[in-house]
């Protein structure tokens, strides 16, 4: 969100902001337990109205730095996958299915199947569709197993 538009609410809502911060303080010092809890909450949102955010506006802001987040950290490992590919090795778990593990990353997956199940660091980032790097990566993998270095 830009700072201008917050800064130019501030001045134009300066009054009603007061207010509903002195309510508030009014609030948690007077009214004890879940009471103060539910009126602070419902302040704090007739506020959120007032100011025209929308509960919109807030998912779209969230999805977004999801999203970001969700791409950062696919190509940090996408980067790692193509450093780490000499370290690699594949292990068959004779039921269909593999592992790819690499010091700091572990694929699971299963023969024809066209998705892999990626964990970096032992923490989970999801189920990805196998494209050129990973499947380069699983390759590898495999020549540094059978090869044994």
């Amino acid at each position: 969100m830009d700072t201008q538009v917050w800064l130019e609410f501030l001045k134009q809502n300066w009054l009603v902001i007061a207010i509903g911060l002195i309510v508030l303080l009014i609030v948690v010092n007077l009214v004890k337990t879940v009471v103060k809890w539910l009126l602070v909450v419902l302040i704090v949102g007739g506020l959120l109205i007032y100011s025209g955010i929308s509960l919109d506006q807030i998912n779209d802001v969230v999805s977004t730095v999801k999203n970001e987040t969700v791409d950062t950290v696919k190509s940090e490992v996408m980067n790692l996958m193509m450093k780490e590919a000499q370290d690699a090795k594949y292990t068959s778990n004779g039921d269909g299915t593999y592992t790819v593990k690499a010091p700091n990353l572990e694929l699971n997956g299963s023969s024809g199947s066209g998705e892999v199940k990626v964990t970096f660091r032992g923490v989970p980032v999801g189920t990805w569709d196998i494209n050129d790097t990973i499947q380069s990566y699983i390759g590898q993998a495999r020549t540094n197993s059978t090869t044994g270095s």
